[in-house]
């Protein structure tokens, strides 16, 4: 008969607080990373000496190769270890971090960033992961919370970051910042986990697989990074990503769902829990990725704010997360959690709608007072349908959901990001078109505006350009006001689909 493993006794007071400090620590480094480098794109591009379009292949480049390695999380965990493929992919993340600081051209920035994104690709799911087996499952929630604040908190950190890092420093400090906290999460998490690995299993790789979900998976990432600036389907080359995306993913679905050893264990979605689980997570990080994107647009574009005043008109989503998550976690097998799930939605749905009532004359606490409000749904979101997601999923089965799981919710917000900008520029169109056609010779109100132009002073030319922005700050603003009505009927469809889980049972 075959002995039982002896399992290590529970981590507890001061290593347990460790382990989710780091845990947390790299997974906010790790998301950190995509949006830190998005506001510094034009200090880079301009430093290298080509044009920003060109400089975007910075951002493309890692997470084409990210969305590749996530869900490969639980293969490769399989066959290395948890553990050790989490230090492995926290040093070599830093490691590309280093490197990618003493870039001398874009070519080498470019390829080291495809790099760091293959290697980041397991850091996410395994510090989630890890916090899930080392905790007893009545104080999971705890960790997690801790976990979740890093997901919603480290894509707004970002953007002011970066912009103060490229305004008062050399861009590569963007890279270098890393290294301090990429070295304090490996060796806290060695030291204190080098012997409670996971068993390691000589799982075969699937080629074909392997092969199907590089092609699907990354034609897919790099069709919704790029497809803005290649004017979507009406270029040839985005319809040629698509199609391989397409057709790449349905025979990797096909492939992978009979593979007696997949890659990528699709069978998980067969767990209720599991499948609607992700339809939560995905959709709603989604639809709150857009309001991420959006906002700040419409800040910079049409309020006149700069990239700091927009992040600092941001940053307030994260107060209420701070405060309300280690309640939440603490108290999570008291709470249920269907109820919570169910409130985050409707919250922020409301807060959507509230957004829906913006004009031109808000002021910077009108803009706060909703990101505020919208902090305290996003703490009664993560942690409920986390728990709810994985609440039937085996210790043996955990790290492959966690990377299909992270790697839905990246998919969502990279689909959040190209539908937010393109859909936010689509509806303002249409509003400029129907203003525009208001503006004739014989319309009173069109007159009157030219009129009171002339007369403080303003040229014919100069009263039809200053009509002509008021037309498209008008536009943008309509545009924003719709967008949101959109996003707060997504989050209200979800409210109904929480319903379709079983209630978490601790």
């Amino acid at each position: 008969m075959q002995a039982i493993p002896v399992q290590p006794v529970p981590l507890q007071g001061r290593a347990l607080l460790l382990l989710t400090v780091a845990a947390a620590l790299s997974t906010f480094m790790e998301i950190l990373d995509i949006t830190i480098a998005n506001v510094s794109i034009p200090t880079i591009a301009g430093n290298f000496g080509v044009s920003t379009s060109q400089g975007t292949w910075i951002i493309s480049a890692y997470s084409v190769a990210a969305a590749i390695a996530v869900p490969l999380t639980g293969w490769l965990a399989r066959r290395v270890g948890e553990v050790k493929l989490f230090v492995m992919s926290v040093i070599a993340f830093t490691l590309m971090s280093a490197l990618a600081a003493f870039a001398v051209n874009l070519p080498m920035l470019v390829g080291l960033r495809l790099l760091q994104g293959l290697v980041s690709g397991p850091m996410v799911p395994l510090s989630q992961t890890l916090l899930v087996r080392n905790f007893p499952p009545e104080k999971r929630g705890a960790a997690l919370g801790l976990w979740a604040m890093t997901i919603i908190i480290a894509p707004i950190c970002g953007p002011l970051l970066g912009g103060y890092i490229s305004d008062n420093f050399h861009w590569s400090w963007i890279f270098l910042i890393n290294i301090p906290i990429g070295l304090f999460c490996s060796i806290t998490i060695w030291s204190l986990m080098k012997n409670r690995d996971s068993t390691i299993v000589k799982a075969p790789l699937d080629i074909i697989g392997l092969l199907l979900l590089v092609v699907g998976v990354g034609s897919l990432q790099l069709m919704l990074e790029i497809g803005r600036d290649y004017d979507w389907f009406e270029s040839s080359f985005i319809v040629t990503l698509a199609t391989m995306a397409a057709v790449g993913l349905t025979f990797f679905v096909a492939w992978t769902w009979t593979s007696d050893k997949p890659v990528v264990d699709l069978k998980l979605l067969k767990e209720k829990n599991f499948r609607f689980g992700v339809i939560l997570l995905s959709i709603g990080f989604m639809t709150y990725f857009c309001t991420v994107i959006v906002v700040p647009l419409w800040l910079q574009s049409v309020m006149n704010y700069n990239a700091t005043e927009a992040g600092m008109a941001m940053a307030p989503i994260g107060i209420f997360m701070v405060i309300l998550s280690p309640f939440i976690g603490k108290n999570i097998a008291r709470l249920n959690l269907r109820a919570l799930a169910t409130l985050s939605f409707t919250i922020l749905g409301t807060v959507c709608l509230w957004n829906t009532q913006m004009t031109l004359d808000v002021s910077f606490w009108d803009i706060v007072n909703p990101r505020l409000v919208q902090g305290i749904g996003l703490a009664f979101f993560f942690m409920p349908v986390q728990t709810l997601m994985l609440a039937n999923i085996t210790p043996d089965r955990m790290a492959a959901a966690a990377g299909l799981s992270n790697f839905l919710r990246t998919a969502g917000a990279a689909m959040g990001t190209a539908i937010s900008v393109t859909g936010w520029e689509h509806l303002a169109s249409t509003h400029r078109a129907h203003l525009v056609e208001n503006i004739t010779p014989f319309s009173a109100p069109s007159l009157q505006f030219i009129d009171s132009l002339h007369k403080a002073g303003l040229s014919s030319e100069q009263a039809y350009a200053a009509l002509d922005k008021t037309i498209t700050a008008q536009s943008l603003m309509l545009a924003t006001n719709d967008f949101f009505l959109y996003c707060a009927i997504a989050f209200y469809l979800l409210t109904g689909v929480v319903w379709l889980t079983k209630a978490k049972k601790f």
